[in-house]
Parts: structure tokens; sequence; C-alpha cells
């Protein structure tokens, strides 16, 4: 028991850092890139986190399930994505009169190349982990899980409270605990490769043998609806901000406390995701994954459609029910969908399935709902006269609920679940 309460001890502070880091900067640098003259290419730096993970996050998968322990490969991952990430803000301070999308955007990038595949790697040496010391993943991880979001919630605070919203001091915090938890990898428990012989020639010794879910009816499905629900993971997290922040130029809002801290606002969404983490078990069992991704689906739809609906005046409320609904929207759809791989793959390719759902949902999917995103919110906001950028910002997310709404509809017409846990 005693060793049992030690592991998960290990595995909450591993989450609590994984998603500090993140915490720092990602629902505050829309604001960062509005203060520097960047707010119509957001879209590109919310992007790159998905270009990153169409090809980053299966790679590293494959090379930690083969060849580098998945806990050894965590920690090299975190001290390159800190280093960038504190080159990038030392850049930014230092041309802080004039900052260049290019070198800002290109060390952005490299950063996020490697931390985007730390998101599935700390998933993979938590389940491999709780499965060897004989533990039920669907019953352990989730509470475990949740830590990780108390760390995105607590940075997410930190930089407002700080006043690093609208500069480089977030990406500063960022990187110094990247470098944290790369040293801090190196404690934790050892994830065995698998370097056995392989009957299915250089493809499969690779491990590209994940792709070969695709030739399962229910997971190619599966897969399909995660990349076009997807979309929908990164619009908040880049929009949400600097849309808040922008009632500070009316009247009758500027000192509210939502426009004056939308991080702290904001900030709400998390602390739903602690409790909502913690329902997925009793979720899960009692509804199956279908179901569940059905109601993830409807909280989508409806979180847009009450930021477009909510002010921080006296309709702060939508915006405080947008926050808590945040938390389904986002767990039922993250953590049980990797649950959902994880038991229905075979161990051999854990770290590579797990790699292949973050392609779909944090690459192809966040890729195309940002820059998606970014082109509706041009046309509506960033290129509209002032006075008609409220009602901008307003139809741009009706549209997006809009599209959420009818995401739903389909997968609740086409998927089918698989129940008798048979292993792809």
């Amino acid at each position: 028991m005693n060793n049992h309460l030690s592991l998960k001890c290990r595995l909450v502070a591993m989450n609590f850092l994984e998603f500090a880091v993140w915490g720092a900067y990602l629902t505050s640098m829309g604001t960062l890139l509005v203060n520097v003259g960047l707010a119509e290419q957001i879209g590109w730096f919310y992007a790159v986190q998905g270009l990153v993970s169409i090809f980053m996050p299966g790679l590293v998968g494959m090379v930690a399930d083969r060849w580098i322990p998945a806990q050894r490969l965590l920690g090299f991952c975190h001290l390159a994505a800190g280093a960038f990430m504190c080159a990038a803000a030392v850049y930014g301070t230092t041309h802080a009169s004039v900052v260049a999308m290019g070198p800002l955007l290109a060390l952005y990038t490299l950063s996020v190349a490697f931390y985007m595949p730390t998101l599935a790697l700390s998933n993979s040496v938590a389940f491999t982990a709780l499965t060897r010391a004989g533990l039920d993943t669907v019953k352990a991880f989730p509470p475990i899980r949740v830590f990780g979001t108390v760390g995105f919630l607590c940075t997410m605070n930190a930089i407002d409270y700080a006043g690093m919203q609208g500069n480089f001091g977030q990406f500063f915090v960022s990187g110094t605990l990247s470098l944290v938890l790369g040293l801090y990898s190196q404690t934790l428990p050892d994830c065995p490769t698998d370097k056995g012989p392989r009957k299915g020639g250089l493809a499969e010794a690779l491990c590209f043998d994940a792709f070969k879910l695709f030739k399962v009816r229910h997971m190619a499905v599966f897969f399909i609806f995660a990349m076009l629900l997807g979309v929908s993971l990164q619009i908040t997290n880049a929009f949400a901000n600097p849309y808040i922040t922008s009632f500070r130029q009316i009247p009758e809002f500027a000192q509210t406390y939502g426009a004056l801290h939308a991080n702290t606002l904001i900030s709400i969404s998390q602390a739903s995701e602690t409790c909502c983490i913690l329902l997925i078990p009793f979720c899960l069992s009692r509804f199956g994954i279908k179901r569940v991704m059905m109601i993830a689906m409807a909280a989508w739809g409806l979180r847009f459609g009450l930021f477009g609906a909510g002010d921080p005046g006296v309709g702060v409320w939508m915006f405080v029910l947008s926050c808590l609904v945040y938390g389904v929207a986002f767990d039922f759809f993250n953590i049980s969908g990797a649950l959902y791989v994880d038991r229905n793959t075979d161990a051999k390719i854990r770290s590579s399935a797990q790699g292949l759902f973050m392609i779909m949902t944090n690459g192809l999917g966040a890729t195309i709902g940002t820059l998606s995103a970014q082109q509706v919110l041009n046309h509506f906001v960033f290129n509209a006269p002032d006075a008609m950028q409220l009602d901008g910002w307003r139809t741009s997310w009706f549209v997006f609920a809009g599209y959420a709404l009818v995401v739903l509809l389909l997968f609740a017409l086409i998927f089918r679940e698989q129940r008798n846990g048979q292993k792809a």
C-alpha cells in the first residue's frame, strides 16, 4: 500500500509540472501577441502546436516504445523545450519595441515541438507505472491526472497576479518549469522498451504498427471524430483572453473584474476540470465512451455559445457558466479518449497509440481549428471597424458553437462503440 502511495505521489508531481509548464502561457499568449502587434497572427502561434503534433508525438512515441525508456525521453524533451522557451523569452524581452514574427515564432515552434510529445509520453509513463504496480488505470489515473489541471490553474493565476498576462515573463516561467521537470523525469519509474524481433518488416520495427488501428472500424471512426472535435481544443485558449480583455475598451466594462483579470476568470475552466476528471471512471462505466464523447461535444457547443452571449458586466454569469462547462468539454474528450485508446490497444504499441491520438486531436484537429478560427476572426473582428468588433466577436463564437453541434450530430449517427475489450 505504501509503495502504491509513493508511486502515485511521484506521478502527481509529474502531472503537476507537466501542465504547469503549459498553463504559464497557453491562455494568455494571445493577449501578449496583441500587445506586440501580432494580433492577426495569433492563430499561427497556436497552430504550430498542432502542426508539430502531427508528427512529433508519433515519432517520439515510436522511439519510446522501441529504444529509449519513456521517462528518459520525457526528461530530454522537457530540457529542450525549456531551453527554447527561455530563448524565445530573451528574444522578446530584448526586442520589445519591434518584435519580428519570424524569430519569435521559430524559437517558440522549436519549444512546442519538444513539449507536445510530452503530453502523450507522460500518459504513457503513468499508464505503464500503474499497470506494472497492478493498479486499474481507469480508477487510479484520473485522481492523479487532476493534479495536472491544478498545476495549469496555479501558473495561470500566478501569471495574472504577477502582471505577466501581456509580457514575456510568462515564457520565462514556462521555460524554467520545463527545465525542472526535465531533471525530475529522470527519477520516475522505468518504462521498459520492446526491442524484440518483429515480423512485420521495417514499418512494424519502427512502430508504425499503431496505424493498424485504422483497420478496425470502431477505432478508425473514433480517431476521425477525435480529429473533428480536436478542432475546438485551442480556440478558447487562443482567443478567449484577447476577447475578454477587449472589453477594457468599452467604458461600460472597462473597470469590471473580468476585463481586468481575464486569466483569473478563465481559470474557472481549469477549476472545473479538477472536478470533472474525477467523474470520468463513473461516467465511462455507466454511459460508455460514445455517450461520454457526445456529452463533451454538446459541452463544447455550450462553451462557445455562452462566450458569444456573455460580457464581463451583468452578463458575466454566462462567462462563468461557460468556464464551468469547459471541464466537461475538455476532460470527457481528452482524458476519456486517452483511456479508451489505452484499453483498446496492445501494450506493445501503447506509446505509439497515445501518440496517434495526439496526432489526430492536438495535431490535425487543432491545426485546422486554430487556422480556421483565425480566418473567421480576421473577417469579423480584426479587419472590421472598431465599432463593429464586439458584434464580430459574438458572431464568431456562435459560428464555433454551430460547428461543435454539427460534429455531435454526425458522431451520434455514425460511431458504434466496441464493448468487448478486444485489443487492436
